[in-house]
């Protein structure tokens, strides 16, 4: 009997055992080398339903989308982000116990829960299918006994194309509708006549050639994705004729695929594997090549082509992001691409009420709508360009170069972008009264006349008062000039907001001379504020303790990048002032104010609102990580931030304000932001500060309102019930996850969504960062869409 050394064995199972637990989010399940005909799989909710590649790096099965609707993929399985790169019914998501068939004749067939059939791949020409397989190429086959494929999904591509997969003449790829639909949208890839074409449609019938790669590869025959990381257009030689993205980065140590994004870009995204290979890259997906370079500057005429849809327009940093300018709103939120709308009754055509003087500017520097011009002047000033603009009814803004060049655009906008290459300042017009900047209205004009035509009149009749007349027009015109003045600089600082901006007076005016606190903080104190001219709307006023001495373009960046956002779980800037030393910021008013009072007050809100609320803290979250055109990092997620309305919908405050503050203005350590108890342990170690010291404070806030107790509780009758978190660890471990919400009936009934939430917070306040979810996994596993690990002891790194 052959001796087998049992060092070399252990030394093995102990690399197995310690790999496992470094990759966090890892979901373990069986593989399979080959599926047999008459397998089947099943759609269920929060369950793994898969069949795994031999290394398990791929998966095909279902994924849940949405809360009832299920995606058949293929997609990377050993990361958290669980990244998909083939589908079978996007366009059709199917319901819970839908399920998928390798038929015993070997078709795939997928069917919903009452036989209708959604999909079936087109194998009619696959004779002899002896079984399915996920291979660790991330390609699913048929396959006869000669291990030939018959059928498979790298000839059957969707949004993306892995390395080694084919893509030749007459293939097409489609991007995605948006980042969480995945329904065929608007651009597609094509290889047609020896190029590599990218195309945008209207409707199914209706394409434009919208980019054609470099012509050099004229008479191309073959797109090639190496397993060195190149992807490039081979030549009918086999020499490369055009190189896509020549990053030489191999698939030894990186997931790789290239993708038509949504936005209509090609791109090449790369993850380290593991932590030791990722030659300095974070870890989770990032960019190395995207063509076009700057999907923005691309448009067709009167198509309104491109990445944001009519009255938008477009920025760019490494992805297409839309935006309304001021006076106009999203047509669909959800939806950007569907353009914006004007939020303003449009300026009358009748001859005799022109209403020049009911409208002004929105100012977007660096800005156009290349395709919406119908006039032009040469030679002219900026003020005669927005007078004619102003004076024509049709006109809804202009665009003014330097030089002196003038272009009047007519709705809708089409084609909008805002980029440093481009060389001009778009005047948006805006009607004054629906404007949330609201200058001096006609009225307030013809009341300063009748008043200055009855002084006149009185002093007139004594010629003793002629000097005084000179001096009251003096001090008016002066006044007013000093006013417009004002108007014209918070413009030009603030070019594209739609902010109103306040005197310090106008503060006092608002609050009654701060006469009603509402609330105070680290950061400052709020008072309650009611706007006359607004109908009586009642505002929340924030009042800074201080702030950094020389912060005035700092303010007015942060203001403007706090404007920029757009999201329902987000508490709205209306207004502001930055007047001398006075910068106070005006927000709506949330009438049943934060969620501390009614987290750990006496009238504690139930179960179920509690789950709510951390959704919808989750959700804004994201949006500042995630969905911003400058990425905000909030630095102080806590019970007290999170405010809510009179629907009790949760919105987060305080969001964009840690760069106005004094570097010394906290609760805890100098320059630390946050407060005790949620702040991130790299604050204290010197390590660079991300997006993740808020995901660490949100897993604070989540046990928080799981527990419905505040995360450290010195009075605790236990020692180990002092410090929430580790005590949620200990119940978590030892299975006794009732003890924390022994006192709350609807919890007790609900353990295994209990369970699920604890786990989530677990993953969160991990010590290491990088072990962290993101905020869009944080979302997904909340939301059932993958399935939550089981988390190490946040403390163990």
């Amino acid at each position: 009997m052959a001796f087998v050394p049992i060092y070399p064995l252990l030394f093995f199972f102990f690399f197995l055992v310690l790999t496992s637990s470094q990759m966090p989010f890892y979901a373990n399940a069986q593989t399979y080398k080959n599926v047999s005909l008459g397998s089947s799989l099943i759609a269920q909710n929060n369950i793994n339903s898969f069949w795994a590649s031999p290394s398990a790096e791929f998966a095909f099965g279902f994924q849940q989308i949405q809360k009832d609707g299920f995606l058949l993929a293929i997609w990377f399985n050993k990361i958290p982000e669980k990244t998909i790169v083939w589908s079978a019914n996007g366009n059709d998501l199917v319901p819970t116990g839908s399920k998928f068939e390798l038929t015993i004749d070997g078709q795939l067939l997928l069917k919903t829960p009452t036989g209708q059939q959604i999909w079936k791949a087109d194998s009619s020409n696959a004779t002899g299918v002896a079984y399915a397989a996920m291979l660790d190429t991330g390609n699913f086959v048929l396959a006869n006994n000669g291990s030939i494929n018959l059928w498979e999904t790298f000839k059957q591509p969707t949004d993306t194309i892995l390395p080694t997969q084919p893509f030749v003449e007459g293939d097409t790829i489609f991007s995605r509708y948006n980042e969480t639909k995945y329904s065929e949208g608007k651009f597609l890839i094509s290889f047609r006549g020896g190029d590599l074409v990218l195309f945008t449609r209207h409707s199914a019938s209706d394409v434009d050639k919208f980019y054609v790669w470099d012509t050099a590869a004229a008479n191309g025959t073959e797109l090639i994705f190496n397993i060195s990381g190149s992807i490039y257009l081979a030549a009918k030689d086999g020499s490369i004729a055009s190189m896509l993205s020549p990053n030489n980065i191999s698939t030894k140590d990186f997931y790789q695929r290239a993708v038509i994004d949504y936005d209509g870009a090609f791109r090449h995204y790369v993850y380290p594997k593991s932590s030791t290979s990722s030659e300095g890259r974070p870890l989770g997906w990032s960019i190395l090549s995207a063509v076009p370079s700057n999907i923005c500057l691309l448009g067709r005429e009167d198509r309104g082509v491109g990445p944001c849809g009519f009255n938008s327009y477009c920025t760019y940093d490494q992805r297409a992001t839309c935006h309304c300018p001021g006076g106009y709103s999203f047509i669909d939120p959800d939806d950007v691409a569907k353009g914006c709308k004007q939020d303003f009754v449009s300026q009358s055509c009748n001859k005799e009420s022109p209403e020049t003087d009911l409208f002004h500017y929105s100012k977007m520097p660096n800005g156009d709508w290349g395709y919406s011009d119908y006039e032009h002047f040469e030679n002219v000033t900026e003020d005669y360009c927005w007078q004619s603009c102003l004076e024509d009814c049709i006109c809804v803004a202009v665009m003014f170069r330097q030089g002196g060049v003038c272009f009047k655009k007519k709705p809708p906008l089409s084609n909008g972008r805002m980029d440093p290459s481009i060389d001009g300042t778009i005047l948006v017009k805006v009607r004054k009264d629906n404007s949330t900047i609201s200058p001096r209205n006609s009225v307030s004009k013809k009341n300063n006349s009748s008043t200055l035509i009855l002084v006149g009149s009185i002093l007139l009749s004594s010629s003793v008062f002629v000097n005084c007349l000179l001096l009251l027009v003096t001090f008016l015109v002066g006044r007013s000039y000093n006013k417009i003045r004002k108007e014209i600089q918070e413009q030009s600082i603030f070019p594209g907001m739609g902010l109103q901006s306040y005197t310090y007076e106008d503060i006092k005016k608002v609050t009654n001379d701060f006469s009603e606190e509402i609330g105070s903080g680290a950061f400052g104190t709020v008072f309650k504020g009611v706007l006359t001219s607004d109908h009586g709307k009642l505002v929340a006023v924030k009042r800074f303790n201080s702030m950094v001495a020389e912060s005035d373009v700092e303010f007015k960046t942060e203001v403007s990048a706090i404007d920029r956002t757009n999201h329902r779980n987000l508490v709205k800037l209306l207004g502001f002032c930055n007047e001398e030393q006075h910068r106070l910021l005006v927000y709506e008013f949330m009438s049943n104010g934060s969620l501390e009072s009614f987290l750990f007050g006496v009238s504690r809100i139930n179960w179920y609102s509690r789950i709510q609320i951390a959704s919808e803290a989750a959700k804004g979250l994201l949006y500042l990580h995630d969905g911003c055109s400058t990425q905000i990092i909030h630095c102080d997620i806590k019970p007290q931030n999170i405010l809510l309305d009179d629907k009790f919908t949760a919105k987060i405050s305080d969001f964009g304000l840690a760069k106005l503050l004094k570097t010394d203005q906290t609760r805890t350590t100098t320059g630390i932001r946050g407060t005790k108890g949620y702040v991130a342990p790299e604050w204290f170690s010197n390590q660079p500060i991300t997006v993740k010291v808020d995901v660490y404070s949100f897993g604070i806030l989540l046990l928080e309102l799981i527990c419905g107790r505040r995360n450290v509780e010195a009075e605790a009758g236990d020692e180990n019930e002092i410090i929430l978190a580790d005590w949620a660890y200990e119940c978590y471990t030892e299975r006794k996850l009732e003890l924390l919400v022994k006192d709350d009936k609807e919890a007790m009934e609900d353990l295994k969504r209990v369970e699920k939430l604890v786990k989530i917070a677990i993953w969160c306040i991990q010590d290491d960062p990088s072990l962290r979810p993101t905020m869009k996994n944080v979302k997904q596993m909340m939301e059932g869409i993958v399935e939550v690990p089981i988390p190490p002891d946040p403390s163990s790194a």
